[in-house]
This record gives C-alpha cells, structure tokens and sequence, in this order.
C-alpha cells in the first residue's frame, strides 16, 4: 500500500511539474518490449519493430505505469488481449496504427480510464464489439480508418468529439441507420465525412455513409409507434431518446428473430428430406431386389441341357429307363429344341411341329 502510494504521488508530482521522460525505441528490430528502460518514462516510442504484444510483452508494459503516451506504430501486434493495458492508468494516447490486429478482445482496454486518444488505423479488423470501449470513459478522438469495417454498432462514448471512419467496406444497408442516425444526431464529427463513402450496394457508392438515403423498408422494421414519426423517409432524426430505443429494436428484431426463423426454416426442410427418402427406400428396395432376382439368367450347361432334354422326351421320375446317347446327338437334340430358323419369306420355323402332319392336313 505504501508503494502504491508513494508510486501514485511520484506520478502526481511529475504531472504538476510537467516533467515528461521520452524514450525513442524506433526501429531497433525489438521483437519483444525491452525492460531495460526506466520507469519514470512518460512518452514511449516502440514503432517499426517486431512487436507482437504477447503475454511477455503485456507483463513488461505494466511496469511502465507512468506512461501517458505509448506509440507501437508498424509493428507484428495481431491480437489485443484482455487486460493488455489494464496497469496504465495514466496513459492518455495509444497509437497501434499499421499492424495487422484482427481481433480486439472485449476487455482489452480495461484499466484505461484516462485514455483521450485511440488510433487502430491500418489494421485488419473486421468486427468491433460496442462494448470493448466502456471502459473509455474520456476518449475524445477514435481513429478507425483503413480497415475491413463494413458495419459498426453505435459505441457507448459520451465524450467522443472526432471519429474517423474512411478507408473501410462500408454496407450502407438498413443495418448502418443506427450509426447514421448517431452521426447525426450526437456532438461527434465525422472527420473525412466526403471521403467516407458506402461500398456496397452499387447504387449507393456516391454516398458518404453519413448522407446516404434510406428507403422505406429500413424504416417498416420498426413498429408502427416509431414509424409514424417517421412519414418522410430520408428525414434526418434529431431526438436523442427515440434514437436509443431504434438501437435496441434493431439488434432485437433483426439478431434474434432472424436467427430463429433461419433455424426453424433449415430444421423442417431438412426433416422432410429425411422422410421422404426413407419412405423411398422402404418402398423400392424389395422392387428393386426382385426385379433384379427375375433377371438373373445364364445360360445352360451341357449337362443341364441333358437333364433338361431327357425330361422332356422320357419321364423324369425314371431316369434309368432313357437310353444312354452319345454327346453329339445330345447337342443336335438341344440345339433343335432351342433354335428358331428364319425362312426365307420371313417366318420363323418351329422345329416343335412336326411338318408331315401339316402336309396330310393340307
């Protein structure tokens, strides 16, 4: 306790003087935070290194609780961790520009109450929750541009001044009225408003994501209270407590219900294909099995064709009684008794009549 106080006075006393201690770092090929540096310094600058900002680097930084200033500018930094600044509480610029942070963890920024200036310039974010700037409490200006943003829910900070926002995909679909809205109505300024333009849909791309006309549609998600207010489409909304309740229904009505009706949707289709090809199978299996069993032919054997010869001249019961004949009469009976002859006007001869009786008939 009596170090944390003493630490706490040290800090105030150096604020009261105006005492800054610098330490320029920049391009040394770090690829950690050194801990050589004196932790009286005030202004830290480790940009165009090889930074990560690990969990070693993390443990390094919280010893320099006297920083009010940290640039890490072009460096290898892809993640921020949860309570990756929570031990500098008198920080007041964080610079993180030009690295290749993709995600941002929701409690990456705790700890950093005094925080007035956020630069996430040139990275790769995509997603950004709402809820990972609480803990800024006094941030006045978020430096967003030159990411892959392409929507952006309204943040929680009240004593935001200047945004900055050009340089990503933005979808000026009815799911950005909210932050149009808020643009609008709060006391922030859109820095590079003219250049801050909508990149889909294609018939949107002249607008800035500030000016861009909504249709109707965007508007009807809303329940019929709201939307009568709301008679001139493109009409721009000044109250500030209609705004906030437009937040909530829209992350409602569109997150939830959408979600839910997908799932129910995908689950009955998915049931009816099951049961429709189960009953195909219950029912064209046993076709399909005998279809292929009444098929099943080959051709006979010589001696199958023995037996069957010899049942059909003689009895069958007593086959010792038929006489013994060699195999050449026995291929001439079978191939008399299995051939059709194709006479010459077209007919088929059958070897079965006997041509003699038809003669006497005749």
């Amino acid at each position: 306790k009596k170090d944390s106080r003493f630490l706490t006075h040290q800090s105030q006393r150096q604020k009261k003087k105006g005492k800054e201690v610098k330490c320029n770092s920049t391009a040394k090929n770090y690829s950690l935070i050194p801990a050589n540096i004196s932790k009286n310094v005030t202004i830290l600058d480790l940009s165009y290194n090889q930074i990560t900002l690990n969990i070693t680097d993390t443990r390094v930084l919280q010893t320099y609780f006297l920083l009010s200033e940290l640039y890490l500018v072009e460096n290898k930094v892809t993640n921020l961790f949860n309570n990756s600044f929570s031990n500098l509480s008198n920080l007041e610029i964080l610079n993180i520009c030009r690295n290749s942070i993709h995600t941002i963890q929701q409690s990456a920024f705790t700890g950093l109450h005094k925080l007035k200036k956020l630069y996430l310039c040139q990275n790769k974010i995509v997603q950004l929750n709402p809820k990972t700037f609480l803990p800024l409490k006094n941030l006045i200006l978020l430096n967003l541009h030159g990411n892959l943003i392409s929507y952006f829910d309204v943040p929680q900070l009240f004593h935001l001044e200047f945004i900055i926002l050009y340089g990503n995909p933005w979808n000026c679909s009815c799911s950005l009225l909210n932050l149009q809205n808020w643009l609008k109505t709060s006391n922030v300024t859109l820095e590079n408003e003219s250049i801050t333009m909508c990149s889909y849909p294609d018939i949107l791309k002249c607008y800035n994501i500030k000016t861009v006309p909504y249709k109707a549609e965007c508007y009807s998600k809303f329940p019929s209270s709201i939307t009568e207010d709301l008679h001139i489409p493109f009409q721009s909304i000044s109250n500030s407590t209609f705004n906030n309740s437009l937040n909530n229904l829209t992350r409602n009505s569109e997150h939830e219900s959408h979600g839910k009706s997908w799932a129910f949707l995908v689950g009955v289709v998915v049931a009816v294909v099951m049961t429709s090809l189960l009953i195909s199978i219950a029912i064209k299996c046993p076709v399909w099995y005998n279809f292929l069993l009444s098929y099943n032919h080959h051709r006979l054997e010589e001696h199958e064709a023995e037996t069957y010869e010899d049942s059909f001249t003689g009895n069958p019961s007593s086959p010792s009684q038929i006489p013994d004949t060699n195999s050449e009469e026995t291929t001439v009976i079978f191939d008399q008794l299995h051939s059709f002859v194709v006479d010459d006007d077209g007919f088929i001869e059958d070897k079965y009549i006997d041509t003699h009786e038809l003669r006497e008939e005749n």
